[in-house]
């Protein structure tokens, strides 16, 4: 193996490794501990953030196989919540598989309200596009507050890392990260939405311009 590969191989381990320590955080919260330990890989997913194969396609001499979830390597690059929503998306696809669900069709591209159903349990939004169904999937407030409370923080750094984007540029450590995302509150009623960038907003019961908190 030369210099470059051994590199590179240093350079997927940690990614790796956050998201097979997300992977334990969200079975544990959403999952009941229930779903096995898939092998997670990073590459290359054009038109989508990721994908799950149902079938135990990595097998060893010992044991009856793995399933595989795959994160796309050219989008690990996005907020940390959206590549945690991926993440807990293609988990759902797993619950389901093992649960006898039939959450999708088409050979897999169509999402059916099965899926919804399910993902929507696991702090997902899921939208709908007429070509995948109810596939287009955001982070809902359970896996935001989790974010901002801290308890992927331990994956934030490792992904950080990788990108020098979030928390202060390459290797900025376990501190808090600043989301990605704006909270604004109401100074009279205390009402609070959340945006991805800055903006103008009135509460309409208190007539009172929302300021970020």
């Amino acid at each position: 193996m030369s210099i470059s590969k051994e590199k590179r191989a240093a350079e997927l381990s940690r990614p790796l490794k956050a998201l097979e320590a997300a992977f334990d955080i969200l079975n544990a919260e959403f999952f009941e501990n229930a779903l096995s330990k898939p092998v997670i890989t990073i590459s290359p997913t054009p038109d989508a953030y990721g994908h799950f194969t149902p079938w135990k396609s990595w097998k060893g001499a010992s044991d009856s196989g793995f399933y595989e979830i795959n994160i796309g390597s050219e989008t690990l690059d996005r907020p940390i919540e959206e590549t945690i929503a991926t993440l807990a998306h293609e988990m759902t696809h797993q619950w389901c598989h093992e649960h006898d669900i039939k959450d999708t069709s088409r050979s897999g591209s169509y999402h059916n309200k099965r899926f919804k159903v399910e993902a929507e349990k696991r702090g997902l939004v899921i939208g709908y596009d007429k070509r995948i169904g109810h596939s287009p999937t955001t982070p809902g407030k359970p896996i935001l507050k989790m974010v901002d409370d801290g308890k992927f923080d331990g994956c934030i750094a490792e992904l950080c890392r990788i990108h020098g984007t979030r928390q202060g540029g390459p290797g900025a450590g376990t501190s808090k990260r600043k989301s990605s995302t704006r909270k604004y509150a109401c100074p009279m009623c205390g009402m609070s939405v959340r945006a991805t960038k800055e903006v103008r907003i009135q509460c309409m019961d208190c007539e009172e311009q929302m300021e970020e908190v």
